[in-house]
């Protein structure tokens, strides 16, 4: 490629030198040669992982490699029911991981089919039309409206150009395109004397001279961003695989600490190893992989019923420890539908109701509706909007109304429509001169009856110049320097407020006048002006204050200009202070940024590098990052982001590949009912670790006491097996689906450098499980001289009966059960009674009293367990209670 200068700097003829070329084009062999020389206009593919590798990768976790490890241990010292058991629940828990994750990774993919397959080319002075992967630079292409942009091109003709770049810059309007020469620092979104891959022709026609292929493309750079940017790792997945390493160093501790102490005994060392294997089986939660996974699962499915599809298995809790919002504006925040909301004449200014394309609304001046049709000045300019137009509003196959052609002449259709003005009866058209960058205007000349009448519209300022009369009261007047005066002002004042004017004049034509533009666009008759803008949308404000309640912080990051982006901002109540452009990014140091941006919540003509800056400094508070956004210019940060949030509807394939999170119905509201479900899934993530651990606190009490108080093994690995997998796994994956708690949303995020077990979950784990534990001594230690097998089903049952008390104990932290609502999640007494049905199996059934050592009981044992049980129960509602009433003497 070549060595790129700044081609905007560069007037077209030195453009057109620089890469060896002419209007008439490259010839084949020149062309040939520079495809060799350059390659194919085709995005690198990035190396995509197999589904092999989707699959070892969910094997990856700390802990599910202690499994493996004991597993293994438990296969060679004799207990292969106990290994299969570990490698079925490993297997089970990978197939729900890849099921989740088989799609992630497709960023590269979709931008690839994002580019045009067929251009036309310039070529010896001919046009053809060419597969677009064989365009080079120096290729001269040709433009028309409809087409898809296949490389970058420096503008060399234009007429009427226009481009929406709001896939690439975020920009919400399309920009007009023309030669001519900028300064070398101009940004992305302001040159506009270049067309970029990609981008689609809105309006007009033109050529450009090709000056980037490939990867080389603005496009391919945002490609290339992606795949250098690393997937953060999620809070949850951190704090698991450190909970998962001190578990196996725990593991490790206590069965090497038994050994010794049984070899000390002078116990037999196969006996000892035995006891050790066990006690690291109790130490290891088996069952808490895939209570995780099958948790995140559900709260998936959950998700989706409020409009947030989980493409990552860990996003959905992800979601609930966000502390800031990177969101995007065009279509995120606001509609993306240009609506006219204001328009001016001098005899005063109307407001016009309604939103979006649909032809719905009101005019009202003053508070009052009126009849548009019936103030001449209104109608004028709405008639003068509608004709000098190449817009069409029309429903799609939905139902919804969208516009074809530019979203500024679709606002002022819409507003024409609104007062009941169509086309249908128009009179003919009989020549236009088109918009362009330097004109700043158009002109469509109507033939009325026998008279021409030219009507235009364009930048205020510049109909304004060129008018010398204005319809005032439904009188044509003379257009004095104290009324042209005022009308800048308003003009000024609509675009200080983050309005685009558009103003409309018109002009009876002479019959010897001559139908040139210079002739026919003076001495005009002004009409007035529309205040036009993409509308927020309705529920966005609210959104904002919900997340300023639950702490979270929200950033506007766009490609559009500061004035639009600030208006936009007061509009749903964003707090902060003034506005940061990508320019002024440039010049903060990253310290100066972060003291910023504490601040200031608007950040305008953004780049693709800017956002990942941005994501960078606010990483290094440790925040929990969302991005939410749309186009190809937000993928990399998309990805980059601890969960990234693509647009379901009007989402670009990219920034639904490199998301880890769609809202399918594009609102932004939806991500605050996606925040409260993450909430719940992480407490109940929580809640049943802590149960599991508190369950495995107590097996390893009753083995060690047992251990050196010279009793025999009071559970063998195979009940310890039992025990983790299924009988705790069923109450602790009924956990999961807690409702969340009523003040969920008044809470700040989490700190995602906080320990998952903190001091006092740990203290209250060990208390209730050496509970446990000591009761589970108690009844082996009455039974087992006289007969070991009962003592074992005794203390084995126990446990089980013990625990499924405790469950109830780990449905809230901070309150008793009648507050949170005995069957407020009836699956946990489900799974509390199946249990106790399965325990009764084992416990009856000869092939599982063979398989898991066990001897029937009489019902007097069980009441005895229930008995023995109930106490933990009555002390973790009465800790909660006393709590309780401690915070309210507090308060």
């Amino acid at each position: 490629m070549l060595s790129p200068p700044d081609w905007w700097s560069l007037a077209p003829e030195e453009i057109l030198q620089e890469l060896g070329t002419g209007p008439s084009g490259l010839s084949p062999g020149e062309a040939e040669a520079r495809l060799k020389r350059y390659g194919e206009n085709v995005l690198q593919e990035e190396e995509r992982d197999t589904r092999l590798q989707v699959f070892l990768r969910q094997f990856a976790s700390i802990l599910i490699v202690i499994l493996i490890v004991a597993a293994a241990v438990s296969f060679l010292v004799g207990e292969p029911q106990d290994a299969a058991a570990i490698l079925i629940i490993v297997v089970l828990n990978a197939i729900l991981g890849y099921s989740q994750e088989w799609q992630a990774g497709e960023a590269i993919e979709a931008l690839r089919q994002m580019l045009v397959q067929r251009a036309v080319v310039v070529r010896d002075g001919e046009q053809q039309e060419i597969d677009a992967s064989g365009i080079v630079p120096g290729d001269i292409v040709v433009l028309d409206m409809g087409d898809r942009v296949p490389a970058d091109l420096s503008i060399i003709e234009a007429t009427s150009l226009e481009i929406d770049e709001a896939p690439l810059t975020g920009e919400s309007t399309p920009v007009n395109k023309a030669p001519g020469q900028l300064p070398p620092g101009t940004t992305l979104a302001e040159r506009s004397s270049m067309a970029f891959a990609g981008t689609t022709v809105v309006n007009g026609r033109g050529r450009g001279v090709v000056v980037a292929t490939g990867m080389k493309t603005e496009f391919g750079l945002i490609a290339g961003l992606s795949q250098s940017v690393r997937a953060e790792a999620t809070p949850l997945s951190r704090q698991m695989d450190i909970l998962g390493r001190d578990i196996g160093l725990i593991a490790i501790g206590i069965a090497v600490l038994a050994i010794a102490v049984g070899i000390l005994q002078h116990r037999e060392f196969l006996e000892m190893f035995l006891i050790g294997v066990s006690l690291a089986v109790a130490v290891i939660p088996e069952g808490l992989p895939a209570v995780v996974t099958l948790t995140l699962a559900i709260g998936i499915k959950n998700m989706l019923k409020r409009n947030c599809l989980i493409r990552r298995l860990s996003a959905s809790e992800t979601l609930g420890a966000v502390s800031v919002i990177c969101t995007d504006k065009t279509g995120t925040l606001t509609r993306n539908e240009m609506t006219v909301v204001r328009v001016r004449t001098p005899d005063g200014e109307v407001t016009v109701t309604g939103a979006g394309y649909a032809p719905e609304g009101e005019f009202l001046h003053d508070g009052s509706a009126l009849d548009p049709l019936e103030d001449p000045g209104l109608r004028q300019f709405l008639r003068a909007a509608l004709l000098c137009n190449h817009a069409i509003t029309a429903r799609d196959e939905s139902g919804e109304w969208r516009i074809l052609g530019t979203p500024t002449e679709g606002a002022l259709i819409v507003a024409a429509a609104k007062a009941g003005l169509s086309r249908e009866d128009a009179p003919e058209a009989v020549q236009e001169f088109s918009f362009n960058s330097t004109r700043k205007r158009m002109t469509i000349i109507y033939r009325e009856g026998e008279e021409d009448i030219a009507y235009v519209k364009g930048a205020p300022e510049v109909l304004l110049a060129r008018s010398s009369r204005v319809l005032m009261n439904g009188e044509v007047v003379a257009l004095t320097g104290v009324l042209r005066e005022r009308i800048r002002e308003d003009i000024a004042g609509y675009a200080t407020g983050g309005l685009r004017v558009l103003g409309a004049a018109y002009r009876p034509l002479p019959a010897d006048l001559p139908r040139t533009a210079e002739m026919v666009e003076e001495d005009l008759v002004y009409i007035g002006f529309a205040g036009i803008r993409d509308p927020p949308r309705p529920e966005v404000a609210e959104a904002i204050r919900l997340c300023r309640s639950a702490g979270i912080d929200v950033i506007m990051i766009t490609g559009d200009n500061p004035l639009t982006a600030s208006a936009v901002a007061r509009d749903i109540g964003l707090p902060g202070e003034g506005a940061l452009t990508g320019a002024d990014l440039e010049a903060l140091t990253d310290d100066e940024l972060e003291e910023r941006l504490s601040t200031t919540k608007v950040l305008s003509r953004v780049t693709a590098e800017h956002k990942l800056r941005v994501i960078d400094v606010l990483s290094r508070e440790r925040a929990v990052i969302a991005m939410t956004g749309d186009g190809v210019n937000d993928a990399p940060a998309l990805k980059k982001a601890s969960i990234g949030i693509a647009m379901g509807i009007k989402g670009t394939d990219v920034a639904k590949e490199s998301s880890d999170m769609v809202l399918v119905d594009d609102n932004f509201a939806s991500i605050v009912a996606g925040v409260e479900e993450g909430r719940r899934e992480y407490d109940n993530i929580a809640r049943f670790t802590r149960y599991l651990l508190s369950s495995n606190v107590g097996e390893i009490v009753a083995i060690v006491g047992g251990l050196l108080m010279g009793l025999p093994l009071v559970l063998i690995p195979v009940q310890i097996l039992w025990i983790n997998l299924i009988t705790d796994g069923l109450p602790a994956l009924a956990l999961g689906l807690e409702p969340a708690e009523r003040d969920a949303m008044q809470q700040r995020p989490r700190d995602p450098g906080k320990p998952f077990l903190t001091r006092t979950a740990l203290a209250v784990i060990l208390a209730i499980g050496i509970w446990l534990g000591l009761m589970v001594l108690y009844v082996f230690w009455g039974l087992y001289d006289v007969d070991l097998d009962r003592a074992r089903t005794m203390a084995f049952s126990g446990l089980i009966i013990f625990e499924l008390y405790n469950v109830l104990n780990f449905r809230s932290f901070r309150l008793p059960l009648h507050r949170v609502g005995f069957f407020s999640n009836p699956a946990l007494f489900y799974a509390i009674l199946g249990s106790l049905a399965l325990q009764m199996l084992v416990v009856y059934v000869p092939v599982f009293q063979a398989f898991l050592g066990t001897a029937p009981l009489t019902l007097a044992d069980w009441g005895l367990l229930a008995l023995l049980g109930l106490p933990v129960l009555i002390a973790g509602e009465a800790y909660k209670v006393l709590r309780m009433r401690g915070e309210k003497a507090g308060a």
